[in-house]
């Protein structure tokens, strides 16, 4: 079985100087809409991840390049289940390892828990105090990578309406089952090989937390049809 959860607003801050940079090295600060007009700065550079960094490759290839080519990670780049103060994903990788956790990222797609990841300020959230340049529409063009390895497992997805339809359109060729939890009254419409579970807490913001440790300590039984 493999746990796939949603990506979180807030952050670790990533050490001093690491990261991606621009030719003319300043720091890439990604984002889901660059900025019109973008903040002058001889600093930081905001780029989309589908951009292209050189003219020979995008942002996303050239990280994809960087997982594969750069062991001893020279950039200081934070694995994705690092990248979020929640606890709960560092939590997910204790209980099930890091090959068994996947982060489904509004930046970058469904990456692994262990994939090297950037900083990036991208969202499905609609909220009043998320910065236009960071709220991805959903019919905005990314180029999302799906890293879960078609092998037949067992999927279970955890995340809110925002993100399933992401997760289902990255998932729905993938041979294994796929189950998602919801907290709403009525179940999500899925397709062939989905199906549903409630996760019954009170919880209303950011209930999928509460779901992932119910799952962690055994509270909650996947039941499977």
């Amino acid at each position: 079985m493999k746990i796939v959860i949603q990506c979180a607003a807030k952050k670790i801050p990533t050490p001093p100087g690491a990261g991606f940079r621009t030719v003319d090295n300043r720091l890439v600060k990604f984002v889901a809409r660059v900025p019109d007009p973008a903040p002058q700065s001889l600093t930081d550079a905001y780029a989309h991840p589908d951009h292209w960094m050189d003219g020979r490759q995008t942002w996303r290839e050239r990280l994809l390049a960087y997982n594969k080519e750069a062991p001893d990670n020279p950039l200081g780049l934070l694995p994705a289940y690092q990248l979020y103060t929640n606890p709960v994903y560092a939590h997910l990788v204790a209980r099930w390892g890091q090959e068994r956790v996947f982060i489904l990222s509004a930046g970058w797609g469904l990456i692994p828990a262990s994939f090297l990841t950037p900083e990036y300020d991208i969202t499905y959230s609609g909220a009043k105090n998320v910065a236009p340049h960071a709220q991805r529409r959903k019919d905005a063009l990314f180029d999302d990578f799906c890293l879960l390895p078609d092998d037949g497992d067992d999927v279970i997805f955890l995340g809110g309406k925002d993100y399933l339809p992401l997760f289902v359109r990255l998932t729905t060729g993938l041979k294994g089952r796929k189950k998602v939890f919801y907290r709403a009254k009525e179940a999500p419409l899925l397709g062939p090989r989905f199906s549903s579970q409630r996760c019954d807490t009170a919880q209303r913001t950011n209930w999928h937390y509460r779901c992932a440790q119910g799952l962690i300590d055994e509270t909650i039984k996947v039941l499977w049809e």
